[in-house]
């Protein structure tokens, strides 16, 4: 440890944490003046007390500052309290010696004094130690600060970009079907661009929040399906029940979509004849239950075509941060259906 370190410790200690010391010290001044049971005068005392504090932060922020950095956070655990053992044996005598000049004509009290160079000894050396334990203490909280700060970060840089990719698979995807049904001149095309337009408002705006109300995030999910409705005509069937309403609950934005994505796409698959989608959503106060069942084609999808394991993969990822220990997601892939039930318990 060189000196300017040494010299930016002590800046920080001394202006940054400034006033917390000064406060320390003239609180703990006061108190040993207090606890004094001796019948001298108050003076005696005062001055007395003022010796033994001045030594004692002698102690401290030689530790603090030296000892500590240079030997106990680099786990030189025997040189360091060697060290420190060292430093209070220096310090007694000269605290013992100024206690002697300062009361030399007081003869009872330096008898005393110099009965009791044990008791200052122990003293200094409890001071030291003391100062180490709470060195060491507020080091590792402000580690555990820091790394809950860190942990913190990454969770939420980790959250925007598991949401940055549910957003565009979506947008892509819908994009897709407006495509198609503009090259087929179906009039049920201006009707998709309204709900289209009204669903990318709230995925681009509105699901920018931590958490919206349960209210929009179920209207979104049934004009998904509503969009479907219109897309696929009398070709499947596609049936939604919701049981309860929305009151004032929030839930993290877009957790559905990737689960009636993926039943849409395999469910409505052009190889199934008779393909079904079924969609349950189930409101109460603090639970909200999703139950997809659909349709699979006989012979499953390229292994290239990865789009809806992307979002599948995505959506538990962030069932795991955003509620962890509190939800429960059941998937059961049958050789000709899909089941998907997600419980989520609302904060």
């Amino acid at each position: 440890m060189n000196w300017v370190d040494f010299k930016n410790i002590q800046e920080d200690v001394l202006k940054t944490k400034g006033f917390f010391h000064f406060s320390f010290w003239v609180m703990f001044y006061f108190f040993m003046v207090l606890i004094d049971n001796s019948s001298y005068p108050v003076w005696f005392i005062l001055v007395d007390k003022l010796v033994d504090i001045s030594f004692y932060i002698l102690i401290v922020y030689v530790n603090i500052l030296y000892l500590i950095p240079s030997f106990l956070q680099k786990h030189n655990l025997l040189y360091y309290f060697f060290t420190l053992l060292v430093l209070v044996l220096l310090v007694t005598p000269i605290q013992t010696l100024s206690i002697i000049l300062l009361y030399q004509d007081n003869y009872a009290f330096v008898s005393q004094i110099m009965d009791n160079r044990t008791n200052i000894f122990l003293r200094c050396l409890l001071v030291g130690l003391t100062s180490t334990g709470y060195k060491v203490t507020s080091d590792w909280l402000g580690l555990q600060n820091e790394k809950r700060d860190l942990e913190s970060q990454n969770l939420q840089s980790e959250l925007k970009f598991l949401k940055s990719q549910i957003n565009p698979h979506f947008f892509f995807n819908t994009l897709n079907n407006l495509y198609a049904l503009t090259l087929k001149k179906s009039d049920l095309a201006p009707e998709i661009v309204l709900r289209l337009s009204e669903m990318m408002r709230y995925m681009l705006y509105e699901s920018n929040e931590k958490e919206v109300s349960l209210e929009k995030e179920v209207n979104y999910v049934m004009n998904y399906i509503e969009l479907e409705r219109l897309r696929q005509g009398d070709r499947f069937k596609i049936n939604f029940s919701l049981e309860g309403t929305a009151q004032n609950q929030k839930i993290a934005p877009l957790m559905f979509i990737p689960f009636l994505e993926n039943s849409f796409k395999h469910g409505l698959d052009s190889q199934i004849k008779s393909g079904y989608v079924n969609i349950q959503m189930q409101l109460h106060e603090k639970t909200v239950v999703l139950n997809i069942e659909n349709s699979k084609p006989e012979k499953p999808l390229p292994k290239n075509d990865k789009s809806g394991g992307i979002g599948l993969e995505n959506v538990k990822r962030r069932l795991k941060l955003l509620y962890p220990n509190k939800h429960n997601l059941d998937i059961q892939d049958a050789s000709n259906s899909f089941k998907v039930k997600l419980n989520i318990q609302l904060p």
